[in-house]
């Protein structure tokens, strides 16, 4: 959840460090701080809250060092505070660290610290690190050029859990080190200068050439060059990856918000994630794949396995594959996938979903099937992710950085990859049907409809100032519209604040009927045509009740029955949640908005959840 930036060059390190700072802001965080080495000595600016607060400390614009680290904390360990924030110094002030993740063996490593005559003046795991750093340093008997490199290793060789750490010396003035396992940390390469980030956009604006470091490599940085090594200190040679998003992307091009820059990104994103993956009447090709029929015919199960709002495009996925591939499909919740002994096999395959790519529950529960012999499949937005890497096979969305916490356009696009990814798999099983033809022009139709879709923003901004101060609203849908029930309500939920539940229409009977009452807010999804008539007598039911409703529909139907309806374009209902839940991300938008929120960086919510 954490940021980090470093930087080593020739610039005063401080504006730069700052600067990526701000850049990580959407990643949610409670304090920040930077530290750099002036004349051979370590400086540390750090405080609870905003990045913009570090600006009014003290002796900030006195600094001139031209190597530094940064960070922006999520508190895992220990209350938000200056004592917690990052970075940390050992007791000697001869290393400083920041670090993303957890230590979850901190309380054993910090006994033994305190037993060899260290002090702790924090409560977090982190503070460990640099400690332990110049425990292994003060014993170092190799050469100097090698001593920092070496206690590093030696220390990070105790570490259990996840880490990105980035770590600077005051006796090695000209160098930096970093390494990483099971938390993002990404190098670009520069001209006389280096950069470090947790994410590539906090840095997009300084390079575009990028190293991507595995689990428990390190790099010993300079201002000129980067020096690999696996774990035992071998060193290793790696090529760079140009990344080639605009670096005006990460800004908000003069939208009020990223959030509502994103949601009309949508139809770039969709049509950059279509790609030349096929056209109207040519087969579906993934170069990065090469499943067989014999492999996909022996299969008893695919899992579906993701969280939050990835989940719900995995929603999406399992209808199209269930439909088109007729290959049973579950759909199951990351953080709880591991804990129920899930039966797997080398006849299961696995696909997992994340948007970061380092989704630390996603990643755990891809290890494990590993471990039990099934074939595995990322789907992320990030290049060279934690997922890609472990998965044994990748494909990628195509939405661009997505600053906003509250996913939009990731999720649309996870969702069209995942029906490619059917429509591939049911032509490799040498499944040819109308459906699947027709599925295909409307693919390539989406962007476009999209389009048409945002035309109806004033509309869902009217009906949001008439809701805005409700306590509750519940979201319900039938079949393929249940999903987006299901995401409509987290959005809501996300940056409203507005306490929202999803339920099948079908189910209202059975319980949740009795939270309705006169005046509350009710949202229905309906463009399964198949379904739309047992919804609407479903809808009939809370209406009698006195609630307001609004409708989401490509369907038709007699509008006059509903406080609301949002008539979206018609589409194949295997992508309607693609068209359907943009007015519900609207809606959330707009509410929040009219409550005065801050839409991008939502209370207790961060981009990127990579501890458990």
């Amino acid at each position: 959840m954490c940021g980090i930036v470093g930087y080593i060059g020739t610039k005063k390190a401080s504006p730069i460090l700052i600067n990526g700072l701000i850049r990580l802001e959407y990643r949610g965080y409670d304090s920040a701080g930077i530290s750099t080495i002036e004349k051979n000595e370590i400086s540390i600016m750090k405080d609870k809250g905003r990045v913009k607060n570090l600006y009014h400390l003290k002796g900030i614009d006195n600094l001139k060092g031209t190597i530094g680290i940064a960070h922006t904390r999520w508190a895992t360990h220990g209350k938000p505070s200056q004592e917690n924030s990052h970075p940390h110094m050992d007791n000697s002030k001869t290393f400083s660290v920041v670090h993303n993740g957890i230590i979850e063996n901190y309380h054993e490593l910090r006994d033994f610290l305190t037993k060899n005559g260290y002090t702790f003046y924090s409560e977090t795991d982190t503070e460990v690190i640099p400690n332990l750093v110049h425990y292994y340093y003060q014993k170092e008997e190799t050469s100097e050029d090698l001593k920092f490199l070496h206690a590093v290793k030696n220390a990070c060789s105790d570490l259990k859990g996840s880490f990105a750490i980035e770590i600077i010396c005051k006796d090695y003035p000209d160098n930096m080190i970093v390494t990483r396992k099971d938390s993002p940390l990404v190098i670009g390469k520069g001209e006389n200068e280096n950069y470090i980030s947790s994410d590539i956009p906090a840095i997009l604006s300084f390079t575009r050439n990028f190293y991507l470091l595995n689990d428990l490599e390190l790099a010993i940085l300079s201002r000129d060059t980067i020096a690999f090594y696996d774990k035992d200190l071998k060193p290793i040679t790696k090529a760079t990856q140009t990344i080639e998003w605009d670096a005006t992307s990460a800004e908000k091009d003069g939208y009020e918000d990223f959030m509502l820059k994103e949601i009309y990104e949508q139809p770039t994103a969709i049509r950059e994630t279509i790609g030349a993956k096929f056209h109207e009447n040519t087969k579906c090709e993934f170069e990065e794949l090469n499943f067989t029929k014999e492999y996909l015919s022996n299969l008893n199960k695919i899992y579906i396995v993701a969280c939050g709002t990835a989940m719900h495009a995995g929603l999406a996925g399992k209808n199209a594959i269930e439909k088109l591939c007729h290959i049973t499909t579950e759909v199951d919740v990351a953080s709880e996938f591991r804990y129920r002994d899930p039966l797997v096999d080398e006849k299961t395959f696995c696909i997992f979903i994340s948007q970061s790519g380092e989704t630390a529950d996603t990643i755990a529960a891809l290890k494990l099937c590993k471990e039990k012999g099934a074939k595995t499949l990322a789907i992320s937005n990030v290049i060279g992710s934690s997922i890609t890497r472990e998965a044994d096979n990748s494909i990628y969305t195509h939405a661009g950085p997505e600053i906003a916490v509250a996913s939009t356009k990731a999720y649309t696009s996870q969702v069209v990859l995942m029906t490619i990814l059917a429509i591939y798999f049911a032509e490799t099983l040498e499944i040819h049907t109308d459906t699947i033809t027709a599925l295909k022009k409307d693919i390539l139709a989406l962007p476009k409809k999209i389009e048409e879709t945002l035309k109806l923003s004033e509309k869902i901004e009217n009906f949001s100032i008439k809701v805005c101060q409700e306590k509750d609203i519940f979201f319900l849908g039938r079949g393929i519209d249940e999903t987006v029930a299901k995401e409509g309500s987290l959005k809501l939920k996300e940056i409203s604040y507005i306490h929202s539940e999803s339920y099948p229409a079908g189910e209202l009977k059975h319980g949740p009927i009795a939270l309705i009452e006169n005046g509350v807010t009710v949202v229905s999804i309906m463009t399964d045509k198949s379904l739309v008539e047992k919804t609407i007598s479903n809808i009939q039911e809370v209406i009698t009740r006195g609630a307001k409703t609004l409708v989401v529909t490509n369907q038709d139907i007699k509008k006059d029955r509903f406080d609301m309806t949002i008539t979206i374009p018609e589409t194949n209902p295997f992508i309607s949640p693609i068209l359907s839940i943009i007015p519900l991300q609207l809606l959330a938008y707009y509410i929040s908005k009219e409550k005065g929120l801050d839409v991008d960086k939502p209370r207790n919510l961060a981009k990127s959840v990579t501890v458990e």
